[in-house]
């Protein structure tokens, strides 16, 4: 994929960050030695291979699960149900409903298709393959309900029917019976739906598991017993120390007994997030039989079990006479999925959290219901329910300035927050820490050409040509960070040769390449005197891992730190050995000498020299350090986005992409660039191509990569990246995230540019994907009269229950 850049200031003289450095991660994958779960060889010929049972149905009581045919086929050591594995809910990354948990394996009821029944371990995968398909389940089928409105109905089938409804958590405004709207000159309406996706990562969820065994005593005579008093574990997860509290929570064991190690990672995007209850069944397996067992997910699995999104809004805006906002009101309805999956509560967390986005709104009215439904468990992905908030908004924006007869553009800049209005605190409590939105505005404008593409507009539609053009903006802010902490060490060899080590975990984004960058410019020392470790818990004392875009601005700034503080060390350890008052000692391009004295013998230390030193004097240079930042940061930008529209058959043609992203300090272009590429690339996919369905009887009917539609390479066009630059004060890097932004500003660009291609037919609202059939029956809705974006919300988001409420933000 080809893109353009803007020129950018040059970096200081000396300095490696700024610069373009090829990526070190990449030698070992495209030579192929790159090591991921499933081709981890540990030297044990006894490493059996587990394969799950799962569901065919969606909803159903468990009578009778009998495993007699499947425990005696050839190479099977055990057949496992809930009745073996217990029924104990396995620790999740987030559970947002106190009564609402998932046992290793379904226990008397299965809650979508794709829940697992039993556990089959075999000698081979082949062999465990064919055992499970002797297992026989008894269900007795129950009716689902899939639709996530029509789980809210009084008469909706219950996934639990001892908690009397489907809510799993509901978020009302603490202000009460406000009316945001009163007064207001215009209202503007829109019902809008964030499309169910499947996370699709190249390598689905994988577990190797290795029990440690310590022999009890025994009496002669007797056969041998032994204990499981320690795991060592790999896993395909984007934290591998949260991994390491959630197995020790599972299974009893202390820290120090459980090591994890995350080897190269196929793909995460959120979909990875601590462990998941199938790894908890094998783990459990492990410990049962006492042998490695060794669990890796297939794309059919990885497309029935991982999940993400599902919104329905209901979004109203009040205007004044000069199309200024004057209050908003938004009641959404968030998928859980089943067993309350964590996904569903982004409606009523992050995305509340950014539903301002980059506008002055002085009156917001939020409530929000994460309801249960009899499909997969949603979770997060690339965002986490801030492109909602951002789809939500850069929509409803777009279709006021219609209606308002502006330009997009000019409905914005009447409505964004300046950039004299930082630092800014919103109703919900996001400290934004700056911003300048108009001219990330402006810049993508410029470079997407906007007079002369709506020149060609005007043109096709006079002269009715059946390939019309439209143009979509969405200017987004997005949160990042989250105020979290992070830990980074470094250590010293004899040779002066350095080890870097950070709690982030990288599932691709390049941390060995900026995180050595960050310490070569500080030490002056070349990127090849450096190495990365990372994601393990026996050699990374603590870490975070990755999610909501956290690494470079916590993790890179540990790092930072670190290795200022080792500069330091080393400055004195050298005045010490050049018998000279330390701050007259300098680091200058790996030598540490006597400030303004020429380089010599007796006046000038090699970086080897003091390491060497440092070891003969006791343990070496070595520094462990915490950052904890003070808030989190909120990267912006505006993406642009030119498609054709085939009035005659709703055929939508990407013809180019913009994006201008605003992440602050940028250590690595190359890296920010690639974010942007991939991020883009994702959103952009889920406004035309992407979208999993079911149908009314809970069946999965896009579960194969033949029905769900991923692009090719000859669906996207070369994406036009560039970057303005606003530092954060937030960190001391001046970093933001941007691993989502460009996924939360390109979907509501596509979106907005297919629908400004026939709004001049009278369309004014499609909902994503815009797939040929949605574009097609909206212009013909339209030509008839009948297109109306807007239809009355459920009843029950105006009489919310009454629920714990959750926390505003930087949770």
């Amino acid at each position: 994929m080809t893109s353009a850049q803007t020129p950018r200031p040059a970096p200081p003289r000396g300095s490696v960050l700024g610069t373009e450095v090829r990526r070190v991660e990449d030698p070992d994958l495209l030579r192929g030695r790159g090591r991921f779960v499933d081709n981890i060889d540990i030297g044990d010929e006894d490493v059996l291979h587990a394969v799950f049972v799962r569901s065919p149905v969606a909803h159903a009581q468990i009578r009778r699960t009998d495993t007699t045919a499947a425990a005696a086929a050839p190479g099977v050591v055990a057949v496992l149900t809930a009745e073996q594995l217990g029924e104990d809910w396995v620790p999740a990354f987030a559970q947002i409903h106190d009564r609402v948990g998932r046992p290793p394996l379904a226990v008397d009821r299965v809650r979508f298709v794709g829940d697992p029944v039993a556990l089959v371990v075999a000698r081979t995968r082949r062999e465990a393959v064919d055992a499970a398909e002797l297992v026989e389940v008894d269900y007795v089928e129950l009716d689902p309900v899939v639709d996530m409105e029509e789980a809210l109905a009084d008469d909706a089938p219950l996934q639990f029917p001892e908690l009397g409804s489907n809510i799993a958590l509901a978020v009302k405004d603490p202000e009460g019976d406000l009316d945001p709207l009163e007064g207001a000159a215009r209202v503007v309406r829109l019902r809008m739906e964030n499309n169910r996706m499947a996370t699709s990562p190249l390598e689905g969820h994988a577990i190797l598991v290795r029990p440690r065994l310590t022999r009890r005593g025994t009496t002669e005579g007797e056969a041998s017993d032994e204990d499981v008093t320690g795991l060592d574990v790999w896993i395909s997860s984007q934290h591998p120390h949260l991994a390491r509290s959630l197995l020790c929570r599972w299974t009893g064991l202390p820290r120090a007994a459980v090591r994890v190690r995350v080897p190269h990672v196929g793909g995460a995007f959120g979909g990875k997030a601590g462990i998941v209850p199938e790894h908890g069944a094998v783990v459990r397996a492990a410990q049962r039989l006492g042998r490695p067992v060794r669990w890796s997910e297939t794309r059919s699995e990885t497309m029935l079990s991982m999940s993400s999104r599902g919104q329905v809004q209901y979004v109203e805006l009040g205007l004044d006479e000069q199309a200024r906002i004057t209050g908003m009101r938004a009641r959404l309805v968030g998928d859980c999925g089943a067993y309350a999956g964590h996904g569903g509560s982004f409606a009523s967390g992050s995305t509340r959290t950014m539903s301002e986005g980059s506008y002055r709104i002085p009156r917001l009215r939020y409530d929000a219901v994460s309801v249960m439904t009899n499909t997969a468990p949603t979770g997060a992905f690339r965002g986490a329910g801030r492109p909602e908030a951002a789809a939500m908004l850069e929509r409803l924006m777009d279709h006021a300035a219609r209606e308002s007869g502006l330009r997009p553009e000019e409905f914005r800049r009447r409505n964004f927050l300046a950039p004299q209005d930082f630092p800014h605190t919103t109703k919900f409590g996001a400290r934004y820490d700056t911003g300048d939105y108009a001219r990330a505005l402006d810049a993508a404008l410029e470079a997407v050409g906007a007079d002369e593409v709506r020149a060609e507009q005007v043109r096709r539609r006079e002269a009715g040509a059946p390939w019309q053009l439209g143009l979509g903006i969405a200017s987004y802010v997005e949160i990042t960070g989250f105020g979290g902490k992070e830990f980074a060490g470094i250590r010293v060899a004899p040779d002066g040769r350095l080890t870097v080590m950070a709690g982030t975990s990288a599932h691709g984004q390049g941390h060995a390449t900026a995180f050595s960058m960050i310490v070569a410019d500080q030490l002056g020392l070349p990127m090849e005197q450096i190495d990365y470790v990372q994601s393990d818990t026996d050699v990374v004392r603590s870490g975070g891992g990755t999610g909501g875009a956290r690494s470079l601005q916590l993790g890179g700034s540990a790092v930072h730190n670190a290795a200022l503080e080792l500069r330091e060390q080393a400055m004195e350890l050298a005045a010490e050995m050049l018998e000279v008052a330390t701050a007259d000692v300098e680091l200058t391009d790996g030598v540490l000498g006597v400030r303004g004295v020429p380089e010599g013998e007796g006046t000038s230390l090699t970086w080897a020299q003091v390491a060497a030193r440092s070891h003969e004097d006791g343990d070496g240079l070595s520094v462990y350090h915490d950052f904890q930042q003070d808030g989190s940061t909120f990267p912006f930008g505006t993406h642009a986005s030119v498609v054709e529209v085939d009035v005659e058959t709703g055929r939508v043609r990407l013809l180019r992409h913009v994006a201008v992203d605003d992440c602050g300090t940028v250590v690595n272009p190359l890296l920010v660039r690639g974010q942007q590429q991939g991020g883009a690339a994702q959103g952009i996919s889920q406004a035309l191509w992407e979208e999993f369905r079911y149908d009314e009887a809970g069946q999965p009917i896009t579960s194969t990569l033949a029905d769900y539609l991923l692009p090719g390479s000859a669906d996207l066009v070369p994406l036009e990246t560039h970057l303005t630059v606003t530092e954060t004060d937030r960190n001391p890097l001046g970093a933001k995230g941007i691993g989502e932004a460009a996924t939360v500003g390109s979907t509501p660009a596509v979106q907005n540019a297919v629908i400004d291609a026939v709004a001049h037919l009278g369309v004014r609202h499609i909902d994503i994907p815009c797939t040929p059939e949605r574009v097609w029956a909206a212009i013909e809705q339209a030509r008839r009269g009948e297109h109306e974006p807007w239809r009355e919300a459920p009843a029950v988001l105006d009489h919310l229950p009454d629920m714990e409420e959750k926390d505003d933000v930087e949770v």
